[in-house]
């Protein structure tokens, strides 16, 4: 079973990067933006992706043969304001930003137009991926809930990654699988702190609010993944990071493939944490070899939380509480 997956990218960017590996500078455009790294790393893993877009301007111009070339099966909404790009300087080893140019909002014609040509191949996959906009204001969150609502009225699998005003908007319609960043759930006062107890309240009302599974990354901690009432870690060996970013994006895509494979939840949530974790050893986003990624998936593991936290209790907290009882 291949499967067919739906990734929702409203605003994809054009991303400008300069490398120098050795004496000579590099310069290598690419299509970006969350979405499309989604709809990379689903590619990877062997399942067919449509990617529904809105390109406009001579930055959208350039986008769209770059979007074709990734393989995907390219569904665009031509607007009249531009899309947006940026600049990466990598040459000293990190990675500097040089200009962010978010794009124009869309108007509301452009968001009707890419409502119904997403909405349409929605319910013809099996899973659909909600990706956010490359900044807020760009997309209203409403189109969001009205997604959610649509695509889970009509049987369709909704796979989200989202914050904000945008994460909310979903939760009030439902959806199947929720990924979300800790540091996403501080900045939207969802959580106080990255603690443990205050992820896990956090995820729990996530769930409560409407989402079935949740997944919440934790930057070089092991992901928290509440499944079917029950809390785990998400224990996998470590790697050097090459790039830090993208891991979240590529576990949301391992997700959505699996699914759309009919795969379970826990293998779904096992594949995303390897392939987040062999995206960032390498310099493209979104990217990873499906051996690779295979052959990592046997070292995840899920580890029930009860059992990690009495890991991690001395023998004198337990003796304490003995006494306590």
């Amino acid at each position: 079973m291949s499967g067919h997956v739906m990734v929702f990218a409203p605003t994809p960017q054009l991303t400008v990067t300069v490398d120098q590996p050795n004496d000579q500078p590099e310069l290598h455009l690419h299509p970006g933006g969350q979405g499309v790294w989604q709809a990379r790393m689903v590619l990877s893993l062997g399942v067919d992706v449509v990617l529904c877009a809105a390109l406009g301007g001579e930055i959208g111009q350039v986008l769209e043969p770059l979007l074709v070339s990734e393989g995907v099966n390219l569904k665009v909404v031509v607007r009249d304001s531009g899309s947006g790009a940026y600049v990466h300087d990598r040459r000293g080893g990190s990675r500097q930003e040089v200009v962010d140019v978010p794009g124009d909002r869309l108007s509301r014609h452009e968001l009707d137009e890419l409502y119904n040509l997403a909405l349409g191949e929605g319910l013809r996959a099996d899973v659909s991926v909600l990706s956010g906009p490359n900044a807020p204001w760009l997309v209203p969150a409403d189109l969001y809930r009205r997604f959610a609502a649509d695509l889970g009225a009509n049987g369709s699998r909704v796979v989200a990654d989202l914050s904000g005003d945008h994460l909310g908007a979903v939760l009030d319609s439902g959806v199947f699988f929720l990924k979300v960043s800790h540091e996403e759930l501080i900045r939207d006062g969802r959580a106080r702190s990255g603690d443990g107890p205050e992820l896990t309240r956090a995820m729990y009302d996530l769930h409560a609010g409407g989402a079935e599974t949740v997944v919440v990354s934790r930057a070089d901690q092991p992901a928290l993944a509440l499944i079917d009432g029950e809390l785990f870690e998400v224990e996998m060996p470590r790697l050097e990071a090459a790039d830090p970013r993208g891991a979240g994006d590529s576990m949301t895509a391992g997700v959505a493939a699996v699914i759309a494979r009919g795969g379970d939840i826990r293998t779904a949530i096992r594949t995303g944490a390897a392939a987040g974790a062999l995206n960032v050893t390498r310099h493209g986003l979104g990217t990873g070899r499906l051996d690779s990624i295979t052959g990592l998936v046997e070292r995840v593991r899920l580890v029930p939380a009860d059992s990690r936290q009495q890991e991690r209790t001395t023998p004198d907290e337990l003796a304490d509480r003995v006494v306590e009882r």
